[in-house]
């Protein structure tokens, strides 16, 4: 029998290969998907958010555990249900940056959201279709640039306007954001980091 321990530890050295041959090996052992994302993704992802909070790993070790976690989730091909809720996440308009945002959504994903990944340059009323044909609870919102923050002032106030914003919880970050301008704005939280940003919207939906 496969070791999902083994899995865990793939995970968390960002050994891509090596985790999408083990879980597809438990897989064809009859692990159950969902064990595969309880027992090892959901952990790793914790355990690499401790790591990068305590300055243990850096954004190439993010990244790599990051794909790892992708490889994995990709092995078990649709097969994990997702189980914390739908995130729609996208760069603000007039924002062309994704890295952020691309690993966001991954750790998001990995953590047990299904996520509608809008892309960058995205408008607010792209936001604000995917609550209305997506049923998205939380919007993720990205901005690198300080001339594209005030885009997302713009998507809350479409948001108001289309009667939708008390149905959604919203997050921000990116570089040029803080929890003051998250403040300003009104949104509900803000996150410097891709695991503090999964935790947030655990925390946002709990409540």
């Amino acid at each position: 029998m496969t070791d999902l321990k083994l899995l865990y530890e793939a995970i968390l050295n960002g050994d891509d290969k090596g985790a999408r041959s083990l879980a597809q090996a438990a897989l064809a052992e009859g692990v159950e998907a969902m064990t595969i994302v309880s027992e090892c993704v959901t952990p790793a992802l914790a355990e690499v958010g401790r790591r990068f909070e305590c300055n243990e790993y850096f954004v190439p070790e993010l990244l790599l555990a990051n794909r790892a976690m992708k490889a994995t989730l990709n092995s078990l091909g649709g097969k994990a249900v997702a189980t914390q809720g739908k995130v729609a996440i996208g760069t603000v308009k007039g924002d062309l940056h994704d890295i952020g945002k691309n690993l966001v959504a991954a750790m998001l994903e990995g953590g047990g959201f299904e996520v509608i990944d809008l892309g960058v340059n995205v408008s607010p009323e792209k936001f604000v279709a995917s609550i209305r044909e997506k049923n998205a609870q939380v919007i993720a919102m990205s901005a690198l640039l300080t001339t594209t923050m005030p885009a997302m002032k713009n998507t809350i106030e479409a948001l108001r306007q289309a009667g939708l914003r008390d149905q959604v919880k919203i997050i921000i970050g990116g570089a040029p954001i803080t929890q003051r301008y998250a403040d300003e704005i009104g949104a509900d939280g803000y996150s410097e980091n891709a695991p503090g940003a999964v935790a947030l919207a655990k925390r946002l939906l709990a409540n």
